[in-house]
């Protein structure tokens, strides 16, 4: 029986490319500080010899485990995909792995998924939205994880947020709907329980009707799961009231996909008949018919820069600073000027 290979180690990769195992060390973990031709050579090295570094050792040099946690509410959802893209292709550049678990929107799950990352050593977590009970961020201090907080903006919030304010995002897309002439607004919105993005949303549109002079009773508010079927449901039933509304603005692009789809099958024409709007500029808004109004969230950019923030308060260089995303009015053809009353 022949002997077992032994793997390379630091040593081995060190004589292949005639340098130090401090340059080793330093290509692996800080390339920046390494030359170029030298840094090729070092990794020609491990690619020829299969090296792997040794992660235990690392984690006790650094006392680091170099892994992220992010618990966002749902895998459904596109609008989380870009920006968690984004984080995770920002950590792997800074050397960091990203472990990510769903909550579905169950509070209970998340504080336990907090408590499971934080016991297999998460340097720091990423959380959305800032409403959870405070316990969570008591015991996250307790265990010195920092966390940061995502898709929402709240510079007075005790946890720093990198996002964007779903109430401002929201009031513009509303400003933009009551400048085009409708004063009978209906708003398909996520579940606001737990939820302080989608509450925010609404209101911001209450925020703009109210600055409109129209009263608290010019709402017209069905809550629901963010879902294509739930959008259509929820579509079905304010197309059913009399008078009915002339615009359905929708808390996502999720949700005014289903009021496209039940308008189409129902026979109503967007937008001559009914406006609709939706929010975050998915993919989806642009592919739909007619392509949807919505306001336009750079998920990407906000990952980017919740990764480099968070990674600053894991290594001590950042307490955690607000950013601000800036959000806009995508103007397409799914809102137009409410039909004629006659």
């Amino acid at each position: 029986m022949g002997k077992t290979r032994s793997a390379p180690t630091l040593n081995d990769v060190a004589r292949e490319a005639g340098v130090s195992t401090a340059t080793v060390s330093r290509c692996l973990n800080s390339p920046e500080r390494v030359i170029e031709t030298t840094r090729q050579r070092v990794l020609q090295a491990v690619e020829s010899l299969g090296y792997t570094p040794n992660f235990a050792a690392r984690v006790m040099a650094a006392k680091r485990s170099f892994t992220i946690g992010a618990i966002i509410p749902t895998m459904d959802n596109a609008i989380f995909a870009r920006g968690l893209q984004a984080f995770q292709d920002e950590l792997r550049e800074r050397g960091y792995t990203l472990l990510v678990s769903s909550s579905a929107y169950d509070p209970e799950a998340e504080r336990e998924q907090i408590r499971t990352l934080v016991a297999r050593g998460a340097d720091g977590l990423l959380l959305i939205g800032h409403e959870r009970d405070p316990e969570i961020y008591d015991y996250l201090d307790r265990h010195q994880v920092p966390s940061l907080v995502a898709w929402s903006y709240a510079p007075e919030a005790k946890r720093p947020s990198v996002g964007f304010s779903n109430a401002s995002a929201m009031r513009e897309l509303a400003d933009s709907v009551l400048a085009a002439g409708h004063r009978r607004v209906a708003m398909i919105s996520g579940l606001t329980q737990g939820n302080d993005r989608a509450l925010s949303r609404v209101e911001g549109v209450r925020q703009a009707l109210h600055a409109a002079g129209l009263g608290e009773g010019a709402l017209t508010l069905i809550e629901t799961p963010y879902e294509i079927d739930k959008g259509a449901e929820a579509f079905r039933q304010l197309m059913a009231l009399d008078p009915r509304p002339t615009v359905v603005m929708c808390g996502n692009d999720v949700l005014a996909a289903g009021a496209l789809r039940e308008a189409k099958g129902m026979g109503i024409a967007v937008p001559e008949q009914v406006s609709v709007t939706g929010f975050d500029d998915i993919e989806l808004a642009g592919i739909v018919s007619p392509a949807l109004t919505t306001v336009h969230v750079p998920h990407r950019e906000m990952g980017r820069k919740a990764a480099r923030e968070l990674v600053a308060m894991v290594e001590g260089t950042s307490a955690g600073q607000p950013v601000c995303i800036s959000t806009h009015v995508v103007a397409r053809q799914s809102l137009a000027a409410p039909p004629d009353p006659s």
